[in-house]
C-alpha cells in the first residue's frame, strides 16, 4: 500500500522559539529524524512507496532526502577510499514530493495528492508525529475483514491532567484521572479507501468532515491499541522519545526488535 504522510505543518508547539527554522518532521529522535522512524516503520511491514505532503520547511525535508547518508545508520566498509554498504535504510523506498501549502488543513492535503493514488486501491496515512509499535499487518487484515471504508486506530488518552466531577455550589464529589476514563482518542495512524474523498470538501479535513460522514454511514472502524504509542507533538514529547532511544527504550523500532 501507498504511505501518505502528512509533514506540512509548522509544529508551533515543538519548536523553542518562532525563528526556530527546523519543521517537526526533521526534529531529531536518536540520530535520525522523526520522519525516518516513521517511514522506516512502514518500510519493516513491506510499505515503501511514500507520498509526503510538504507545507513549512519543505525544501529542508527535500534536502534531507536529497543528500542522504546511508552511512550514519548502517554498517559499511571502506575500502580504497571507497564505501560498501552492508546494509541499506531507503534504497527501495520510492518518495513522491508534494508541496500542499503552509496553510492546508489535513484533508486539502490529502485531496491535493489524491492523482498520486491508485484508484481503487487501499492506502495508508499517518499524521508523521506519532512513533507506535502497532502491528501495522493486523491493523490492515482488521479493516480489510471489516468492509469499513476507513479505520483508525485509536488509544488510551494520554493526558496526565485529572478530571473533577463537582456539584452546583463547589463541592468535589470525585477526581479521576484522564487516563481512567474509558474513552479512546485518534491516533493519528490510517487505513483508507477512495470513499473518504467523497467527502472531503476543498480545504476540508481528514477526521472533521470525511471520517465524520462515514461514521455516520457506518463505515469508519476504530482499532483499538493499548500498546507503546506516544506523539511527539511538542518538544518535551519529542525530548522524551530522544531519551528513550539514549538508554535503549526503543519499542516503535520494530524493525530492530
Amino acid at each position: 500500500m501507498k504511505v501518505v504522510l502528512f509533514c506540512g505543518g509548522y509544529g508551533m508547539r515543538m519548536r523553542s522559539t518562532d525563528s526556530d527554522p527546523i519543521p517537526k518532521p526533521l526534529q531529531m529522535v536518536g540520530p535520525r529524524p522523526l520522519i525516518w522512524h516513521i517511514m522506516r516503520y512502514y518500510a519493516h511491514f513491506g510499505h515503501t512507496e511514500f507520498i509526503l505532503c510538504l507545507g513549512y520547511g519543505a525544501n529542508r525535508i527535500k534536502e534531507f532526502f536529497l543528500n542522504y547518508s546511508e552511512e550514519d545508520s548502517n554498517d559499511f566498509v571502506l575500502s580504497g577510499g571507497k564505501v560498501e554498504l552492508l546494509s541499506s535504510d531507503i534504497s527501495d523506498w520510492q518518495i513522491t514530493f508534494v508541496d500542499t501549502g503552509t496553510e492546508s488543513a489535513i484533508g486539502e492535503r490529502l485531496r491535493l495528492v489524491r492523482h498520486h493514488l491508485t484508484p481503487g486501491e487501499p492506502f495508508l496515512a499517518n499524521y508523521a508525529d506519532v512513533l507506535s509499535d502497532v502491528p501495522l499487518d493486523k491493523m490492515i487484515l482488521t479493516f480489510q475483514e471489516s468492509g469499513a471504508a476507513a479505520s483508525m486506530m485509536i488509544v488510551p488518552p494520554q493526558s496526565s491532567f485529572h478530571c473533577v466531577d463537582v456539584e452546583d455550589d463547589g463541592t468535589v464529589k470525585s477526581i479521576t484521572p484522564v487516563s481512567e476514563w474509558p474513552v479512546w482518542e485518534n491516533g493519528g495512524y490510517f487505513v483508507l479507501t477512495d470513499e473518504v474523498f467523497d467527502h472531503l470538501p476543498e480545504g476540508g479535513d481528514l477526521v472533521g468532515d470525511a471520517c465524520e460522514a462515514l461514521l455516520k454511514e457506518g463505515k469508519l472502524l476504530g482499532y483499538r491499541y493499548e500498546g507503546f504509542w506516544k506523539p511527539a507533538d511538542t518538544f518535551k514529547e519529542r525530548a522524551e522519545l530522544d531519551a528513550g532511544y539514549a538508554k535503549g527504550d526503543r519499542p516503535w523500532m520494530v524493525w530492530d526488535n
